[in-house]
This record gives structure tokens, C-alpha cells and sequence, in this order.
């Protein structure tokens, strides 16, 4: 099934999960080793795999006590738009390079109270200024 895993839904990673027919962790690692093997089409620009992990084995702890909701330890990317408090936000522009906000944007932190994993910071049009991805000070 995991060579499945990436082509799942949202909805569907969740039942997978509840079902116990996979796991958080070996559902971010799957997904880990996907965006690793195509590092080269430059989707992401944040990233710390072991943050990752760490948070994909809390979710199945969480579920292991019967505290899972629907979103627990489903994987998400977030557009570098949105600020992070664990992963550098740069919005797609060199101007904030390497930038630590010193919290995380609403819907990060909503997500992140659901129970998903982060599993990175997606590339972007500069500042969100486009639909095409090809602004980003960081390659399109």
C-alpha cells in the first residue's frame, strides 16, 4: 500500500490512519522520501525532516491513547506564505532570508492543534503576488 500514499487525499490518509492500516511515521516518512527524490523541481524551501518525524510519532502516541481527531498525524505542507515558528518563512522573497518568526499563523496553528504534520514550507510567487510560481526569488 505506501506506494500509495502519495496520491491519497486528505480524507482518505485519515481513514487510513484511523483503520490503523498505516501509521503517522510511516506515513511521513514515505512522504519525506518523495519530496527528497524530487528535490530538483524546488517545491519546497523549509524543511526539518526530524521535526517531522518527532511530530508524526506524537500523532500515533495520540492515537494510541484514543485521542486522535480526524486530522491527526496527516501530513501537510504549508505555503511559505503563511509564518512558522519551527521553519524559516521567507515568503518566497531573498528580503527575508532565513527569517524566524517568532510564532505561527493561524491556520498553521489550527492545523497543528488538529494533529497534522508539517512537513515543510512550500515555494511560492514573491509574497504571494501571482498564481504562475514564477516570482519566487528562490526558482519557479
Amino acid at each position: 500500500m505506501s506506494a500509495q500514499l502519495h496520491q491519497m487525499g486528505v480524507a482518505q490518509l485519515g481513514r487510513e490512519l484511523a483503520a490503523g492500516r498505516v501509521s503517522s511515521l510511516e506515513l511521513t516518512q514515505h512522504l519525506l522520501t518523495r519530496v527528497a527524490g524530487f528535490e530538483h523541481l524546488g517545491a519546497f524551501l523549509a524543511q526539518d525532516p526530524q521535526l517531522s518525524l518527532a511530530q508524526a510519532r506524537e500523532a500515533d502516541a495520540c492515537r494510541a491513547r484514543g485521542q486522535a481527531q480526524a486530522l491527526t498525524g496527516v501530513p501537510i505542507a504549508h505555503k511559505d506564505i503563511f509564518v512558522t515558528r519551527d521553519l524559516a518563512s521567507t515568503a518566497g522573497s531573498k528580503m527575508l532570508a532565513g527569517y524566524a518568526s517568532p510564532f505561527d499563523a493561524t491556520v498553521v496553528a489550527r492545523l497543528a492543534a488538529a494533529g497534522m504534520v508539517t512537513l515543510g514550507k512550500l515555494n511560492c510567487d514573491e509574497f504571494a503576488m501571482g498564481s504562475a510560481n514564477e516570482n519566487s526569488a528562490f526558482g519557479a
